[in-house]
């Protein structure tokens, strides 16, 4: 994309896949969960190569670097590398450490309720 096009930041933040859909990434900026210099900021703002946001999605805090244009979604591996990411270690840690101990409440193999062969294995023993 040449540098001289405008850019919408909710179009930005929704190709680069910080949300899962355009309108998210504009109520997030009406909501004021997206900020630059730390003023919110309007979805229709455009985007400059170098400005950094501070923005919250559902799941975590992010700091990211504009390191280049995207206008339209992309796959991930690709749309990663139009931003740097700069999120502070501790708000890493604290996201690896809720994956750690999330709960998805799929049970675990070997773990938890019996099947239905250990129930009767369980009979057996207990007549």
């Amino acid at each position: 994309m040449p540098a001289a096009e405008k850019l919408r930041l909710d179009k930005y933040l929704w190709a680069i896949r910080l949300y899962k859909t355009r309108s998210a990434a504009s109520d997030a900026c009406e909501k004021g969960r997206v900020k630059l210099e730390g003023q919110s900021v309007k979805p229709s703002r455009a985007v400059k190569v170098g400005d950094v946001y501070d923005l919250k999605t559902e799941t975590r805090r992010w700091v990211v670097r504009v390191e280049s244009l995207l206008g339209h979604r992309m796959a991930y591996a690709e749309a990663v590398k139009h931003y740097t990411d700069l999120t502070p270690e501790e708000e890493r840690e604290r996201i690896a450490f809720q994956a750690a101990v999330f709960h998805t409440g799929k049970r675990q193999s070997k773990i938890g309720r019996p099947t239905k062969k250990d129930r009767r294995e369980l009979d057996g023993f207990m007549e």
